[in-house]
């Protein structure tokens, strides 16, 4: 019976920082996400040009990129947080600029 509870704690402990690793940016996953339905949104409505939602595209992706490199050591620390929302921040400026231009499908 102990042999079964050491097993069930040992799974259980190294889960804990695989599990830890995945929501480690729960916040900056959900902001790239509403970032993406806003540009698809865009070109749905005719507000971005395929051009702009190509170009406003790349820069979510550079945004992921840097998200994939901070947590690739299974943590995201303080610092590294503030400069991947602060390029979030950017990029939502940018969608939305493009979004409010005169250029239209």
């Amino acid at each position: 019976m102990k042999l079964k509870t050491l097993i069930v704690i040992v799974i259980s402990g190294a889960a804990l920082p695989a599990f830890a690793q995945t929501t480690s940016t729960p916040r900056v996953d959900q902001r790239q996400a509403n970032q993406e339905r806003r540009i698809e949104q865009g070109v749905k409505s005719g507000q971005l040009t395929t051009k702009e939602a190509a170009r406003l595209e790349k820069g979510q992706a550079r945004v992921q990129k840097m998200e994939n490199k901070a947590s690739a050591d299974g943590k995201v620390t303080k610092k590294e947080r503030a400069k991947i929302e602060h390029a979030q921040d950017q990029q939502s400026r940018k969608i939305a600029r493009e979004k409010h231009d005169k250029q239209h499908k």
